[in-house]
């Protein structure tokens, strides 16, 4: 189209006309995983897992020794400030590691003779 020439050697523009934007509906993308048919997610699963016995046990634990962690360092006053409290705070993680290992451990051991015993048991019938 042909720029038009007005008396004062400008040209004029006819303003563009405002586009709408039209977008086409998209169909539901599919990952490649089917679900099997649950409705249960992941998360379900873990949320369920958080709510479990074991965990809340564990993490019971787990305070508890890094609260005697905390307290027994808290009572010895040695060294400076933010030293004793860096070392305090390993000292508790430390601890709270090593309970949540020794309640596993135990756990694990309390299943196996369960096991065991209900094998035996079942061979002698």
């Amino acid at each position: 189209m042909a720029r038009q020439t007005t008396k004062t050697g400008g040209t004029t523009r006819k303003p563009a006309a405002a586009k709408t934007a039209t977008r086409k509906p998209q169909a539901a993308r599919s990952s490649g995983r089917s679900s099997g048919g649950s409705s249960s997610t992941a998360g379900d699963a873990f949320i369920n897992l958080l709510q479990s016995p074991l965990v809340a046990d564990l993490l019971a634990v787990a305070a508890t020794a890094a609260l005697a962690a905390l307290a027994e360092h808290g009572f010895n006053k040695s060294g400076s400030g933010r030293q004793r409290t860096s070392k305090a705070v390993k000292e508790a993680g430390k601890a709270a590691a090593g309970a949540i290992g020794r309640r596993l451990s135990n756990e694990f051991d309390e299943i196996k003779k369960a096991s065991n015993a209900k094998s035996q048991g079942g061979a002698k019938a």
